[in-house]
């Protein structure tokens, strides 16, 4: 091995381990890893954010605004309404919202498939009666599924067509992965829906629907300010000093029927009826001290679901603008002029001090705000919230618009008469231009992690190249497989790509497995075609763990699942996948 080649080693094993320890984001240490490699003289200071240009990278960018625009303009509702299915079965609910997703995700971003049918199964369930859980794991895995495909379905896709292009002279067309990956999709869709959820945990099947995350009268106190209560004549603020050391939060007034927005000048009057956030054992030492009375029952109308104010349940997603902050640090109240009543983690309540947490992705907050601003200011702070959306009436012109746009570009470059980058670049100045994405939401369906991560990620795969390092790799393989069946090799590198795509990001992976794998089968003096298509296959099938896709996080609140419930549908899915998609591949590509 030269010194290169363990130069590389050395970075890729630094950045795997800062990838699998999680503390730090994929973006910034794949900015770290591309840093170090151009200190180390392993590329060359003038490539060093070519991968920033590179077509994938483009691509990836306009298809994830592409996706924004059809979700804005109001076409994926009009689909997914005339075709979610109803009834109490919860296999053909899954089957019917699983086929949805996977058809959505072929075209779409996949989170954003699951961001807009997530709430639909959520309501399908509470009508049938049933705990979410039964359809929210399958529902993320056949949005997953649905990626495999066609070319723009995920990243990896993408990425593996450009690598081949430039390996090979020629790159995979649009509909290249459709056999494959039709294949695999509509067999894992089967199963989960078939067979999959059966395998949650009987407790988690059987979670009764009604049970709330959230028990917000154990949360919320109202209570009467007296003639003779301390808080009588103070101003909001001086309570805060005795709301601190008891771990409450004064958050609402209500006076003569309505509710007043919270100042910290606001002078408490008698019969002033305060809404307290905290734990019980805080609200109690809190409302003794002041001298109040407490207020109301479950069955009394309370002041904080009035008219003017409204309550949503609304998910955290990885890299959104409220993930890893605090509720200190975010200021809800004062920059956003929402509360924040309640958190959930993990299908339970956080009962600790809510001021101080720091939130994770799947984390389901209850928030309170104004009735008209606050589903503008969930989507602000990137959350999804967790309410079926009514259609968006106006839009209908603009619905079919966007679908003819985005068909127009999917067609010129699946006919060849313009290159893929190209076509959905022009697609998405056609998508402004017309006004189908205003020019202020033009970036926000990006997401630039990702962007980066290409860009940091793909010099990177480039050097594993050029210092021989991926034909050092394949070289060992082969020998550690010599005399085994070219199709056992195939399914070890499928196998291998899917375990590292369940710890790793899945464009990491596809950038660092497409040159071993290509690697591999010109070692073996075969074609290179399968072993990259197994590369694609692997690197977007990710099931074992809520950290391998964020679709799988995603659901983990909302599901009230725990992190090993995923391997329990998760594994069964994967090898029926690989048992599958090898000989699909096979057959497809040939050897």
């Amino acid at each position: 091995m030269t010194t290169a080649q363990l130069t590389i080693v050395i970075i890729l094993a630094l950045t795997f381990g800062f990838f699998v320890w999680g503390r730090v984001r994929y973006d910034v240490v794949a900015g770290g890893a591309l840093c170090l490699a151009v200190l180390s003289g392993l590329i060359p200071s003038g490539d060093a954010f070519l991968g920033f240009g590179h077509p994938a990278t483009i691509t990836v960018g306009a298809v994830l605004i592409l996706s924004r625009a059809l979700t804005a303009s109001g076409a994926i509702d009009l689909i997914a309404r005339r075709l979610i299915p109803e009834t109490p079965r919860p296999d053909l609910r899954i089957a019917g919202l699983g086929t949805l997703a996977a058809a959505l995700s072929a075209v779409i971003n996949n989170v954003g498939a699951l961001a807009l049918l997530m709430p639909v199964a959520i309501q399908s369930s509470l009508k049938a009666k049933q705990s979410p859980a039964l359809v929210l794991m399958p529902l993320a895995f056949a949005s997953i599924l649905g990626g495999l495909v066609t070319l723009i379905g995920t990243p990896p896709n993408i990425i593996i067509a450009t690598f081949r292009e430039q390996a090979l002279g020629t790159p995979f067309s649009m509909f290249s992965f459709t056999p494959v990956g039709a294949t695999v999709a509509v067999v894992g869709v089967l199963f989960v829906a078939l067979l999959g959820w059966r395998l949650l945990p009987k407790a988690v099947r059987e979670r009764a629907p009604t049970e709330d995350l959230f028990d917000i009268e154990g949360y919320l106190t109202e209570a009467r300010v007296l003639k003779d209560s301390a808080a009588n004549g103070q101003q909001v603020a001086d309570l805060e000093q005795a709301a601190a050391e008891h771990d409450v939060s004064v958050i609402g007034v209500v006076r003569g029927g309505r509710q007043v927005r919270v100042s910290r000048r606001e002078k408490l009057r008698t019969n002033d009826r305060l809404l307290v956030e905290g734990n019980p054992d805080g609200l109690d030492t809190f409302i003794a001290e002041l001298g109040l009375k407490i207020m109301g029952t479950k069955g009394e109308k309370s002041g904080f679901g009035g008219d003017q104010l409204s309550l949503v349940e609304a998910v955290v997603p990885a890299r959104s603008r409220v993930d890893g902050r605090t509720v200190e640090s975010l200021r809800l109240v004062h920059r956003y002029g929402i509360n924040l009543l309640a958190v959930a983690r993990q299908g339970k309540p956080y009962r600790g001090r809510l001021a101080k947490l720091q939130f994770q992705p799947g984390d389901v907050l209850l928030l309170q705000g104004d009735a008209d601003r606050l589903p503008e200011t969930v989507a602000t702070l990137g959350c999804l919230p967790l309410a079926e959306r009514g259609l968006q009436f106006g839009k209908g012109h603009q619905a079919w618009l966007a679908i003819g746009i985005f068909a127009a570009a999917v067609g010129f470059a699946a006919a060849g008469l313009v290159g893929l980058p190209i076509a959905f670049a022009t697609a998405v100045v056609a998508v402004v231009v017309s006004g189908i994405l205003p020019v202020r939401d033009l970036y926000e369906g990006v997401d630039w992690p990702v962007i980066v991560l290409l860009g940091a990620m793909i010099p990177i795969g480039g050097a594993l190249q050029t210092t021989g390092t991926t034909d050092l790799v394949a070289q060992g393989i082969v020998a550690a497989s010599q005399g085994a069946p070219v199709a056992l090799v195939l399914t070890l590198v499928l196998v291998v790509t899917m375990t590292l795509s369940d710890i790793l990001n899945n464009a990491a992976t596809a950038v660092i497995m497409a040159p071993i794998g290509l690697a591999i089968a010109e070692r073996l003096g075969v074609n290179g075609d399968p072993f990259l298509m197994a590369v694609a296959v692997g690197a977007s099938c990710a099931f074992l763990t809520p950290i391998g896709h964020q679709n799988n996080t995603l659901v983990m609140g909302p599901g009230g699942y725990a992190f090993g419930d995923y391997w329990r549908m998760g594994l069964p899915l994967e090898i029926v996948i690989t048992v599958v998609a090898v000989p699909m591949i096979l057959i497809v590509w040939p050897l």
